[in-house]
């Protein structure tokens, strides 16, 4: 008599603690897919769109001009634009004060682009954490199904006076089902991690220096020559 060990019969055929530990990793290993496809698609969006507003920005052209074409054209409203826009909007502001010095302006438009700069950072970093957890988690969960399933079928020897391969092979199999699903759950999400964490890195270091260009631009704007 042959056993059936398919994937779906080991599956339906384990305990409920192995069937509820395989059900998580399911979860996880969707939630993570979710993330990565989401979080690939904005990164590629914002990465675009830093791109094209950077090519604008450097062209050489009326800085008004470009931030009005920024506040109409919502695809080029985040990213580097969304730093931009926080910068000249607070210059514009502060620019019809003329008591104030230039110091204090400088100052006031540098911390407005760090505060739209850390927007654009939190929104690149956000469900970073979940891969992170879901990769370093999921392993360990899946090696917890395959202690459980070891157990359970060592249990069922416990009261058999010859043992055999056939006896115990199906236990060990559904825990071994568990190992690889914790594995296939933790792979995509380290990699994807590791890989989604260089490029907000990357577009970090794009931010910062472009706010330092931004505020050099600033500080040699006509109305600080003419004080």
């Amino acid at each position: 008599m042959t056993t059936n060990m398919s994937f779906i019969n080991l599956v339906f055929n384990a305990s409920f603690i192995v069937q509820f530990v395989m059900l998580s990793l399911l979860i996880a290993s969707i939630a993570s897919w979710s993330i990565i496809f989401r979080k690939g698609r904005l990164i590629k969006k914002i990465k675009t769109a830093s791109d094209q507003f950077e090519s604008r920005f450097w062209a050489g052209g009326d800085l008004n001009s470009l931030y009005q074409t920024t506040k109409k054209d919502k695809s080029l409203s985040f990213g580097m634009a969304g730093i931009f826009d926080a910068g000249f909007q607070a210059f514009n502001r502060l620019s019809t004060n003329h008591s104030i010095a230039r110091d204090k302006m400088v100052d006031e438009c540098t911390r407005a682009m760090r505060v739209a700069q850390m927007r654009e950072v939190d929104k690149l970093e956000q469900s970073l954490a979940t891969l992170a957890s879901i990769g370093s988690i999921s392993p360990y969960v899946g090696l917890f199904g395959t202690v459980i399933g070891i157990m359970n079928s060592f249990r069922a020897l416990a009261g058999v006076q010859s043992a055999t391969l056939a006896m115990v092979a199906p236990g060990i199999a559904e825990a071994l089902v568990a190992t690889a699903m914790g594995l296939f759950a933790a792979i995509p999400a380290v990699v994807a991690y590791n890989r989604f964490a260089d490029k907000v890195t990357r577009l970090e270091i794009r931010y910062d220096g472009f706010s330092e260009e931004f505020t050099s631009i600033l500080q040699r704007h006509e109305l600080f020559k003419n004080e």
